[in-house]
């Protein structure tokens, strides 16, 4: 029996693929692009689109749990609803789909209200699942390299509520640890859920205030105007996107996104460890971009 991950070759996927080989489990990659896939020795790579159902199916063949991991996109429920119908058809018996924190909550936004129709689905259908619901990623702030280091401005309108934001590696090390949780008991587990986040509140102020540390030069927060954000955003990406992103940055101004200690205590129970922190983040990553 094997695990498959979809995914895969993303910066969280691909963690996850690397991981589980490491431990000796038996891993299928999907990848649209086989051939092109650059995977750790013994994973088999998988031609599969999860909008083919004909792929799917026997991309499934055999396979004992699921990890699922659905970008946002336009027909993102389709894909993730379409998939895990698939999987109980199949017979998987452990599944561990990456949701978003706040799911219920955001209904303006429109990747948040699809993770939370499959996650209804998991709810109705009785299905094994382990749901891990991420903050807002630490490491989407790597992309904030020229204005942190040319105009000294954090860019990102988190708002002045918090936000606490989750190291990427922290949510494939939490994503292994319940797939082979999963794949290594003798029956399905009970459902189970995570609030995947970080150690510390943060604002657009106190961000600024790490970078200014971390760079050695002050660092100001550019404040909270979304129209801007969505223009440059939609320089580089979709409309809807943009949009998107827009309706996810207003929910963190209007109503912040901080964990509760028990959601803390949890995740660390689960990680064996406490969870990374965006100042250590920041100061790797300014290390790096001085190098």
């Amino acid at each position: 029996m094997s695990i498959l991950v979809t995914g895969s070759t993303g910066r969280i996927g691909s963690q996850v693929v690397n991981q589980l080989a490491a431990s000796g489990a038996s891993v299928r990659a999907l990848t649209r692009a086989p051939e092109k896939a650059a995977f750790p020795a013994g994973v088999a790579a998988v031609r599969g689109d999860l909008l083919d159902a004909d792929a799917m199916r026997a991309a499934l063949e055999g396979v004992k749990t699921l990890f699922l991991l659905v970008s946002n996109a336009p027909d993102e429920l389709t894909q993730a609803i379409n998939t895990l119908g698939l999987a109980r058809e199949a017979g998987v018996t452990g599944i561990v789909y990456l949701s978003v924190t706040r799911s219920a909550e955001y209904t303006d936004v429109a990747h948040f209200t699809s993770k939370h129709a499959v996650e209804r689905m998991i709810e109705q259908m009785h299905l094994p699942a382990t749901i891990l619901r991420p903050s807002y990623f630490i490491q989407n702030d790597a992309t904030l390299k020229d204005p942190l280091t040319r105009a000294g401005l954090y860019v990102s309108p988190i708002g002045d509520k918090g936000v606490s934001m989750v190291d990427v590696r922290d949510i494939a090390d939490a994503a292994v640890i319940e797939l082979l949780r999963r794949d290594r008991a003798p029956a399905a587990l009970p459902p189970a859920t995570y609030e995947l986040v970080g150690p510390e509140a943060l604002t657009g102020r106190s961000l600024a205030a790490i970078w200014s540390e971390a760079l050695g030069r002050e660092v100001r927060y550019s404040g909270n105007d979304l129209d801007a954000f969505e223009r440059a955003v939609k320089a580089k990406a979709p409309a809807w996107l943009a949009y998107d992103l827009r309706a996810m940055m207003n929910r963190y101004q209007a109503d912040g996104a901080v964990a509760t200690a028990d959601d803390l205590d949890r995740l660390t129970a689960l990680l064996g460890r406490s969870p990374r922190s965006y100042r250590d983040f920041a100061r790797d990553t300014a290390r790096d971009w001085q190098s």
